[in-house]
């Protein structure tokens, strides 16, 4: 299966097989200080209309250090959003806005040992997506590296290969 993300008009989807089991996986993206070692911290209220905050500090989710680059400097520090919980249905879908970009769902579905994981980010601004694209990408090959117990790839690095690619792809129609 591939590992890419699927970019049309104004969402992004991403599909990923990861380590189960499925309950170990949900936790990875409700339960703050894990889904702070692959995505953000922050409190999360699991019941429709309750409040989600992420921060965000990419240097803090691998251990290979990596300069932030000039352009995104204002973000070495961290960054925060803040959204609300749309969908909740423990342990299989969780969907929350996304600050002021949309919407972003999570659905798990077990698949033997391993849980299948579509993530899709909805009603996104064109001029976005090449770097939600490329910032769910490498999100994501963290969380699996995270669940597999292996250190993950430096977060910088692998944006800016994946924010070329997601580029060259978008260019190409």
């Amino acid at each position: 299966m591939s590992e890419h993300g699927v970019v049309v008009t104004d969402l992004i989807r991403f599909e990923r097989v990861l380590p189960g089991p499925l309950e170990r996986v949900w936790e990875y993206l409700t339960v703050p200080e894990l889904r702070g070692k692959w995505l953000a911290s922050g409190p999360m209220e699991l019941h429709v209309g309750g409040r989600v905050e992420l921060h965000f500090l990419q240097s803090s989710l691998s251990s290979h250090f990596e300069p932030t680059p000039a352009r995104f400097k204002q973000f070495e520090n961290g960054c925060s959003l803040e959204g609300r919980v749309t969908r909740c249905e423990p342990p299989r879908l969780l969907s929350y806005t996304w600050g002021g970009d949309g919407e972003v769902s999570f659905e798990l579905t077990p698949r033997g040992e391993d849980v299948r994981l579509v993530l899709i980010h909805r009603r996104l601004e064109p001029r976005h997506l090449v770097g939600v694209a490329s910032g769910w990408h490498t999100h994501l090959d963290i969380l699996g590296a995270r669940l597999r117990g292996a250190e993950p790839a430096g977060f910088w690095s692998t944006h800016a290969r994946m924010e070329a690619e997601y580029t060259a792809r978008l260019a190409e129609g």
